[in-house]
């Protein structure tokens, strides 16, 4: 039920659609898609756990849309509007997602009945360590079969404490640390993991507006520089999306949206001072250089170039989409947009870069850390000495031919790759592949109605190739 009243399909049943309308532009075998598009299975758990003396009941999922490749991958959230519904809808999604971006993972994903804000770190621990031990029994968590990684309501540290758990149940296990991706760098996490969704998001918009033709469709033209941003949940996700948009490619963020209440100001708010206060003050009210609102919500329908929802799923629906004034609106969050909305948006020409591909940083930089943690050696360990020795020698012979390197230059050659910038790199390539891909299906198949649509049948198609080859189909 949106705001206006009216009822609205469920998250699931909007991915469901979506793979509908976009298996329908394929050529699959009968049966074929009905496979893809369910849940292989799900594993639902129920624990006690004793806090403070009291015997408390938790329940949780562990969903696994697809295993065409091995191990399945998703993140574990901890909500209490968690319920088995969700959990499969984004499980099916990380399947597309990995599908599309050609990070060799099945989809899977784990939720539980939770608010961690209410319980002290100590608690949070020991539900965590019992959460993993169940999972951890019926191979729920495995390097090779099932990786789990962070969400909504968790991160490094409950990473950190499902890998020690792993390990302690699975000791033998060389592979140990793989378990689990996201994890502290100390733990066997990869630098460059914290941020990797939010950099996505701002990889696959920079990538967007390398390409007229699509910016045109959305009544803008020129490059990033100087565009109007709003950007809903300045968590993980929207922190540092907006942030490098506005520190690299000069986007004016005009407005951020949060639980407690919104800020506007038409010139501009510095991403790094508002986290700064809202880190200090527990909220942004009171914030000095914007203008304060108590309804976030409402900033939502401002006038403005791009719109980033990273929050929740289904802000954005019936009840306000046409009142959204946005030409490009960036999916950071899984499925802000709802299947209805999607429609109404379209009809007004707005260009939705989907959640299928512009959220798949994290997983591509936990695909990284994962291949790290089996290799067990960190990128750049190997080479980059070497890589520098032969940097050094280039600028000398460019030097002794009489041709002076500015320092600034010099200073750059001379410092080898170091493991993060292993990792942007794979980034940005993976999201201007992405990207790429998704607008030749768009612009060369006059079946594919949308860039949704698009990534939603690349995915397909990967996936049923992936069957056809392993001889589920002939």
């Amino acid at each position: 039920m949106d705001s206006s009243g009216s009822k609205e399909v469920s998250f699931r049943q909007s991915v469901n659609l979506s793979f509908d309308i976009a298996s329908s532009t394929l050529d699959l075998p009968d049966g074929l898609a009905y496979y893809i598009k369910n849940n292989n299975h799900v594993f639902q758990i129920r624990f006690p756990v004793k806090i403070n003396g009291k015997l408390e009941s938790f329940i949780g999922w562990r969903a696994v849309h697809s295993d065409h490749r091995l191990p399945s991958k998703g993140g574990i959230r901890y909500s209490p509007l968690v319920n088995q519904d969700e959990v499969e809808a984004l499980a099916a999604l990380m399947s597309y997602k990995c599908a599309l971006v050609n990070v060799p993972f099945g989809g899977s994903k784990g939720g539980l009945v939770i608010d961690p804000s209410q319980y002290s770190e100590e608690s949070l621990e020991k539900i965590t360590r019992r959460f993993a031990f169940e999972l951890i029994k019926k191979d729920y968590i495995n390097p090779s079969i099932n990786v789990p990684a962070p969400d909504m309501g968790t991160g490094s540290r409950e990473m950190a404490w499902i890998a020690s758990t792993y390990a302690a149940h699975r000791p033998d296990d060389i592979d140990h640390l793989a378990c689990v991706t996201s994890k502290p760098p100390t733990q066997g996490g990869i630098q460059g993991r914290t941020e990797a969704t939010g950099l996505g998001v701002a990889f696959g918009l920079r990538e967007f507006f390398r390409h007229p033709e699509d910016i045109r469709l959305s009544n803008l033209e020129g490059t990033l520089e100087g565009k109007r941003l709003i950007v809903q949940g300045l968590g993980n996700v929207g922190y540092h999306a907006a942030k490098y948009l506005q520190e690299e490619d000069g986007v004016i963020v005009i407005a951020v949206l949060e639980y407690d209440g919104a800020l506007y100001n038409p010139k501009g708010i510095n991403i790094k001072e508002l986290a700064e206060y809202r880190r200090i003050h527990k909220g942004v009210k009171g914030f000095p250089h914007a203008e304060y609102f108590e309804n976030s919500s409402d900033l939502l329908e401002y006038d403005c170039d791009i719109l980033i929802p990273a929050a929740m799923e289904g802000v954005i629906h019936t009840g306000n989409a046409a009142k959204i004034k946005a030409r490009v609106i960036a999916e950071a969050a899984n499925g802000p947009v709802t299947f209805d909305a999607d429609a109404i948006l379209k009809e007004k020409g707005v260009s939705i870069i989907p959640d299928t591909y512009l959220n798949a940083g994290g997983v591509t930089v936990s695909y990284f850390e994962w291949i790290k943690n089996l290799s067990h050696i960190r990128f750049g360990r190997m080479q980059r000495r070497y890589e520098e020795k032969q940097n050094a020698a280039l600028i000398a012979a460019i030097e002794n031919e009489g041709k002076k390197i500015p320092d600034h230059l010099v200073k750059v050659l001379r410092q080898g790759p170091s493991e993060i910038d292993f990792v942007r790199s794979g980034l940005d390539d993976t999201m201007r592949e992405g990207f790429q891909s998704i607008r030749e299906r768009y612009w060369t198949n006059e079946n594919t109605a949308s860039y949704r649509i698009a990534a939603m049948a690349i995915a397909i198609e990967k996936i049923a190739v992936s069957y056809r080859e392993m001889g589920v189909y002939p």
